[in-house]
């Protein structure tokens, strides 16, 4: 499904910093992206950056720099197996999803694995994000997987946490994640949600670069508890309290989505071999991988 905003004629002409009558000379030409729609003409403003994108001047010989054969963003452990298996030749880079996609913005790696969250409708809150910004107007969004999210903690759950607000009352240690991470973010919005304050929790004072990293925490007793995938709390033989189904994706550039690595990984993404070890880490559905979920 793809996003987009529709500006209407002077909305556009403002965007574009022309006057009215050079946008209606443009669309009397044919020359720029339109649509009319009871006899209003219409301009989709991802198709307008992606028109002006392409009447950039260039250098004879001038080639866009390839981005480096990278995954920035958040860690998962799907993912992580995925793109070795597949032979992407493409490696993970994981310093949480905000991270990733400014990396993105900056051609410091191919693509960004996310899984975005606010106060509102989390299922749109990548696309969202994506569009948002406006270094990536040739953005595409593809589908992993959705997986489980929860809290982490020791085996049995001795502290019997179902709730954040458990976490509160029983002054349960929790490890947080770096700003901008998808499960700090998520953290955020469950607290937001709950109408509580995050400095009522009692906070570990550094942040946790990754799920494994705060499962390792936990099970070295520093921390009471933290939020992760299902998958990373079987890895490390914690108990797993469920919070959220969440979508996870891929953000790529469009050039990119075409090149060899990326079309190895997302040819993988459709093999049995691929579902199967997704159901056997838990916490995965893969039916939308390789889903197109916005082309800017």
């Amino acid at each position: 499904m793809q996003d987009d905003v529709f500006l209407t004629t002077d909305e556009a002409a403002a965007y574009l910093r022309m006057k009215e009558r050079k946008l209606y000379e443009l669309v009397a030409n044919g020359a720029v992206p339109c649509s009319k729609v009871s006899g209003k003409w219409l301009f989709p403003r991802a198709a307008l950056d992606r028109w002006v994108a392409a009447g950039l001047a260039r250098p004879d010989g001038f080639v866009a720099e390839p981005a480096p054969p990278i995954v920035g963003g958040s860690h998962d452990p799907l993912l992580e197996w995925a793109l070795r298996q597949s032979g992407s030749g493409l490696a993970l880079l994981a310093e949480g999803s905000e991270a990733g996609l400014d990396r993105l913005e900056r051609n410091e790696v191919a693509a960004a694995a996310i899984h975005l969250h606010d106060a509102g409708e989390d299922e749109a809150a990548n696309r969202s994000g994506v569009i948002a910004r406006a270094g990536l107007h040739d953005a595409v969004v593809i589908g992993f997987a959705r997986r489980e999210q929860g809290f982490l903690v020791a085996p049995g759950n001795p502290l019997a946490i179902g709730t954040l607000d458990d976490v509160a009352r029983r002054e349960a240690r929790i490890g947080l994640r770096p700003a901008g991470a998808g499960a700090q973010l998520l953290l955020a919005a469950v607290a937001a949600r709950a109408g509580m304050a995050l400095d009522r929790l009692r906070r570990a004072p550094t942040p946790y670069p990754t799920g494994p990293d705060l499962a390792l925490a936990i099970r070295g007793d520093e921390i009471d508890c933290g939020i992760a995938t299902r998958a990373v709390a079987a890895m490390h033989g914690l108990g797993f309290v469920p919070l959220v189904w969440e979508t996870f994706d891929l953000v790529l550039r469009r050039r990119t989505y075409f090149e060899p690595p990326a079309q190895r990984l997302f040819a993988f993404l459709r093999e049995s071999g691929f579902a199967r070890r997704a159901e056997a880490l838990g916490g995965y559905d893969v039916a939308p991988a390789g889903v197109v979920r916005l082309n800017r």
